[in-house]
């Protein structure tokens, strides 16, 4: 059992926004350790449902009844200051720690505290490990930032020692953590709202890195070489794997695919053959998160036909290349990548399936983003046979940017190819249901809203 001791001092734990990804399975995890936990989200969902069914009291909408007196109030980054609660907890001298600096304090409670970072591939990664640990019968608690089907959500509450927690890099809350493994699968340009420059990113991953204890591990991607480069930042066992690189202690060749897309490859473990895995997601990237994986995972002691079993039975995160169903006898399939280079993951993932024409619905994420990228993401985009932009996600920003989809549009129509502006979600679905034909892909793709024209398309 994880050592509780330091979290002893809060018998009662209220939780503002308690319905998020990770808060929610923060919840559960309080729960099984005994604590008394509570908390409120702004609207009744699914995650709130399961939480109540577990015990847990949660109040829809926030108020100042709603503190009595706990002995702290946890709050997601979502939250702002003057929020009611908040508010109260001050004036009552309640202390209040956000969500990443109580995730960290949790992280000290277990001993092995395995991390996944990167700027591409957590969610993915992070699910791959989990399945393998729980193949090896190793009972982890587990935190991932997309829904697992085998775990039934985004969290497990474990017994063990084990927590294996996708860890994001933006604002740096990662460094909020105390690791004992950790797997970096990239670093790449983005959250430049937050870093500015690449430089500030890289650093942030140097940062992390340096928080391993010597007696830890550092898995790397080899084929990335701002992510090897870490490896000089640390005193812990390193392993680094790769597709190209072959200098690395775990590699991949002769990788084939099959109609779906799916890979079936040869791991070498330094000069020694280990195994042939075969995967049931698509594309050459989830080649090197299955790579991640084995090395993490090997170095914990769990076998190659473990390993194995566990990674075909894997079919997908949620929203990671999603199959959602057909629609004139077109397959749609839905993805959260939101960055040029997730993108054109995704649509060379799909040129490994067989299949007629490709359609892509993109919804950009964030203003910042979209300014910054404007001419990666055109490229990428160009990718796909047909292409339809929907009006930008502004999630947490204003459009202080001075920029629209409609800039995105006439970028990638300068290259050459025609796209189309569509803002409207309704008109969108109406033009893929007019257009779309037998053995065509569609893919949705974006972190926003555009999640809702799969069904939309198919409800029609």
């Amino acid at each position: 059992m994880p050592n509780i001791e330091k979290l002893q001092k809060y018998k009662s734990i209220y939780m503002v926004g308690i319905g998020g990804v990770s808060m929610s399975g923060i919840a559960e995890i309080l729960l099984n350790f005994g604590f008394e936990v509570s908390g409120s989200n702004n609207t009744a969902t699914e995650t709130t449902k399961k939480l109540e069914q577990a015990g847990i009291k949660v109040f829809i909408g926030h108020s100042e009844e709603n503190i009595s007196n706990p002995d702290i109030v946890v709050y997601s980054a979502a939250i702002k200051q003057d929020n009611i609660e908040l508010v109260t907890a001050k004036s009552k001298n309640i202390p209040i720690i956000e969500r990443a600096d109580f995730l960290g304090e949790l992280t000290k409670c277990f001993k092995e505290t395995i991390t996944i970072a990167g700027t591409h591939g957590k969610s993915t990664t992070t699910s791959m490990v989990s399945l393998c640990f729980l193949e090896a019968l190793k009972d982890p608690s587990i935190q991932v930032g997309a829904d697992l089907k085998q775990i039934n959500g985004n969290y497990k509450v474990g017994n063990s020692e084990y927590f294996i927690i996708e860890a994001c890099e933006y604002v740096e809350s990662f460094l909020k953590f105390y690791p004992k493994s950790e797997i970096i699968l990239n670093i790449d340009n983005d959250h430049l709202d937050y870093f500015k420059t690449f430089d500030n990113i890289k650093n942030a991953f140097i940062k992390y890195v340096k928080i391993l204890p010597e007696n830890g591990l550092l898995v790397v991607n080899g084929d990335d070489k701002n992510t090897l480069d870490l490896k000089n930042f640390t005193k812990a066992k390193c392993l680094s794997y790769g597709i190209t690189n072959k200098n690395t202690d775990f590699f991949a060749v002769n990788i084939s695919f099959d109609n779906d897309g799916f890979s079936e490859f040869d791991v070498y473990s330094k000069e020694k053959f280990y195994g042939k895995i075969k995967l049931s997601v698509p594309g050459m990237h989830n080649v090197l998160n299955a790579l991640g994986c084995i090395a993490l995972c090997d170095y914990y002691g769990i076998d190659y036909e473990t390993i194995r079993k566990a990674l075909l039975s894997f079919t997908g995160a949620g929203r990671r290349f999603e199959y959602k169903g057909k629609v004139n006898g077109a397959s749609i399939y839905d993805d959260y990548g939101h960055h040029p280079t997730e993108i054109i993951a995704t649509a060379k993932a799909l040129m490994n399936k067989k299949y007629n024409k490709s359609w892509v619905v993109f919804q950009p994420h964030t203003y910042s983003r979209t300014k910054t990228l404007l001419d990666d993401f055109a490229k990428a985009l160009l990718n796909f046979d047909n292409i339809i932009v929907l009006d930008v996600y502004a999630a947490r920003e204003k459009n202080t940017y001075n920029i629209s989809s409609k800039d995105l549009v006439d970028k990638i129509c300068t290259l050459g190819k025609n796209a189309l502006y569509m803002p409207d979600f309704n008109n969108c679905v109406d033009y893929l249901k007019e257009n779309v034909k037998e053995n065509d892909i569609v893919l949705t793709q974006g972190a926003g809203t555009v999640t809702e024209i799969g069904p939309m398309l198919l409800d029609k």
